[in-house]
């Protein structure tokens, strides 16, 4: 039996802190209800990435640091090929998967070392490395880039 195996057959822990991010749809690891819950912690528990950007909403280049999307999906056991991403204002984008894992796309959860707040694209950002890959500078990838994210749907 691989790793990846052993993993995926155990449910997920139960957050201790405040839950930030909720994960449903084609997923076969949750931790209640059917849904998996992430609190801090175990978003910074998983594989993490950074990118050093300038985006069409901020000022200047940032530090971007968070989980990789493709981390998150296999933390839940996913098993579909897209990623619905949904706002606290219920704005919702899909973010393919094969995309994320390509261009290691980061649910960004610090901007130069801090939290982002709800008023600076927080708590969660979905960043693409827009400086290492002009190609990503579209329209299309920009409405991807779904800010204040609450939850994802793996359809």
């Amino acid at each position: 039996m691989s790793n990846a195996s052993v993993v995926h057959a155990h449910p997920l822990p139960v957050p201790e802190g405040k839950v930030m991010l909720t994960v449903e749809g084609d997923v076969s690891r949750t931790n209640g209800d059917g849904v998996a819950r992430f609190d801090r912690a175990m978003l910074q528990a998983l594989p993490q990435g950074t990118i050093v950007t300038h985006t069409p909403w901020t000022e200047g280049a940032s530090r971007f640091e968070g989980p990789l999307l493709g981390a998150i999906y296999d933390a839940v056991g996913a098993h579909g090929d897209s990623l619905r991403v949904v706002a606290l204002n219920d704005f919702a984008a899909d973010v393919p998967l094969p995309e994320a894992k390509e261009y290691g796309v980061i649910l960004a959860m610090q901007r130069d070392g801090e939290p982002m707040p709800v008023r600076e694209y927080g708590p969660l950002f979905v960043l693409y490395p827009f400086d290492d890959h002009p190609e990503l500078q579209t329209e299309e990838v920009r409405f991807r880039s779904v800010w204040q994210v609450a939850r994802i749907v793996v359809e």
